[in-house]
């Protein structure tokens, strides 16, 4: 099979795991995707956030991986959908059909590799075009277990991120450092723009979703490139 099938099919598997899955405790559903270069970590702080564990072994992410966790903001329950896509140039034409209908993208870089920061002005040009002016963008530095190998100063991307108006954390998807707070905090600021008025739930662009007082039973509402699903957890590496 080769690796355009192999995409397809995950999508379907996602798809139906997504669709039978029972309702949950939540009253929003965020959307997330998680950009930048290969190799930088993306996939292993999903599995981090979402299952407390660090993949030594990560294999890059062919086309996208996907991953669920409810978190608590401000008493509310909150599902976030994480959409983890590749970096690869190759599979940027499907990669980029996600970031439509994304309430926060974490935009990654590796401390230890310079040109990976070098390309975040690319990848923020793409988030900035292809997601609604209220995304909130959320800059990470990983692999900070690795600060002796550092070629991206903390004070440098700190620069970068106020210049973009970014928010700014350095985090170890291998140690678990910071992990938690970069998604949380991306769900504060986004639950904040909905308190003040500033995020319109009734665009499909938002990124957001109440949850429905009935859940979805046809299996249609689901996340990816028209936007956010309604029920269920699941998680596919593509």
């Amino acid at each position: 099979m080769d690796r355009l099938s192999l995409y397809f099919l995950c999508i379907e598997h996602i798809r139906g795991a997504m669709a039978n899955q029972g309702s949950y405790n939540y009253s929003y559903i965020f959307k997330y995707i998680i950009i930048g270069d290969m190799g930088v970590g993306k996939s292993c702080l999903l599995h981090q956030f979402t299952e407390k564990k660090f993949m030594a072994d990560c294999p890059h992410t062919i086309g996208v991986e996907f991953g669920t966790r409810i978190i608590e903001v401000n008493g509310q329950k909150i599902k976030l959908q994480i959409w983890d896509t590749a970096g690869q140039e190759r599979f940027r034409a499907v990669t980029r059909s996600y970031y439509r209908g994304a309430a926060g993208a974490l935009m990654v870089y590796d401390i230890t590799r310079r040109a990976t920061y070098n390309h975040l002005s690319g990848w923020l040009t793409d988030a900035r075009s292809l997601t609604n002016p209220n995304t909130v963008i959320f800059l990470i530095g990983n692999k900070g277990d690795l600060d002796g190998q550092r070629e991206v100063t903390y004070d440098e991307a700190k620069r970068f991120a106020e210049e973009n108006d970014l928010l700014f954390l350095e985090t170890s998807a291998k140690t678990g450092d910071h992990v938690e707070d970069a998604f949380i905090e991306t769900a504060k600021k986004i639950y904040q723009n909905i308190q003040d008025g500033s995020l319109d739930l009734n665009a499909a662009e938002s990124g957001v979703k109440p949850k429905p007082l009935t859940p979805s039973r046809t299996g249609n509402g689901v996340g990816g490139a028209d936007g956010i699903g309604q029920n269920g957890d699941s998680k596919c590496q593509c």
